[in-house]
């Protein structure tokens, strides 16, 4: 090859490659970036506002947790996972993962 060649596909390679330099890493992925999960206010729910379920008969823990979870696979503004008591507290831990899973397949349909 003569050096005016070389230079032209160097060239062209340094062309084509700044492109992507430019379009930037989020452009260009397969599938779309993941909605940030709006942050629920400070405190305790007030309970005007808080989303009510039909969950008589179980114990309180499981049914903060239910509905924590539910309203996170919903990604709602209440959706929460308080991890210090999903670690420590068995029946929020269980309301917590069944309200995710019951509300994930109902979003799906």
């Amino acid at each position: 090859m003569s050096n005016g060649i070389k230079s032209g596909v160097v060239g062209f390679v340094l062309f084509a490659t700044s492109g992507c330099v430019l379009i930037g890493k989020e452009s260009y992925l397969p599938f779309p970036r993941p909605k940030p999960i709006i942050e629920r206010p400070a405190g305790p729910l007030p309970p005007s506002t808080r989303p009510t379920y039909n969950l008589m008969g179980y114990p309180p823990a499981s049914r903060e947790g239910y509905i924590d979870g539910c309203e996170t696979a919903k990604k709602s503004k209440w959706g929460f996972k308080d991890f210090e008591r999903y670690e420590n507290d068995g029946q929020y831990r269980t309301g917590w993962d069944d309200g995710h899973s019951i509300c994930s397949k109902q979003q799906k349909q």
